[in-house]
């Protein structure tokens, strides 16, 4: 009797143990890729507090510019409504554009160009803009390690058990992928 408990204790055992190796590196995978979001989360953050700043400075010269300042609010607000990954990733992408419309409007306007409040907001804006590149980096490189780790042969098989699902990538709007084109 007590060799046969001794026998199913060691084999539960041997059965168990790689099943909880591969649970806690799973686990250690998917905090790696909620930290990364975190970062990225915080840096757009940054960003999206920048913006009220910017839009003003720029509303000083560029009165007449209305709706650019509409829809900056209004992806800024949409950003800050979004609750998953997806929607947050999303949002991020449409107030690209947002900053990218409100910087093409200050082009055309000198005086803005050159004052002290617009040039430190943009030095802020590119200084947030590079941490949210490296942060996305990070982020996509978490994800795939996490994602390949949740597709592997016998890893799969936990990872389904265990509900671990797999996590978007934070890509490149489709139109940014294009190289875009110089006219002399």
């Amino acid at each position: 009797m007590k060799k046969t408990l001794i026998a199913v204790i060691l084999i539960i055992a041997i059965v168990a143990l790689p099943i909880m190796v591969t649970y806690n590196q799973l686990v250690t995978l998917r905090e790696q890729v909620d930290l990364n979001w975190s970062q990225i989360e915080t840096q757009m953050q940054r960003r999206a507090d920048l913006i009220p700043n910017l839009v003003n400075t720029v509303k000083g010269y560029a009165k007449h510019e209305k709706e650019i300042f509409e829809y900056v609010a209004d992806a800024r607000a949409k950003l800050a409504g979004a609750r998953t990954r997806s929607e947050q990733i999303e949002a991020n992408r449409e107030l690209d554009i947002a900053l990218s419309r409100l910087l093409a409007i200050a082009e055309n306007y000198p005086q803005l160009k050159a004052d002290q409040t617009f040039m430190r907001l943009m030095d802020e804006l590119a200084g947030t803009e590079n941490r949210i590149a490296v942060a996305r980096i990070r982020y996509n490189e978490a994800v795939r390690n996490y994602n390949v780790a949740i597709k592997r042969f016998p890893t799969n098989l936990i990872a389904k058990l265990f509900g671990f699902e797999e996590q978007p990538y934070f890509e490149a709007e489709p139109g940014k992928k294009a190289v875009p084109k110089v006219k002399f």
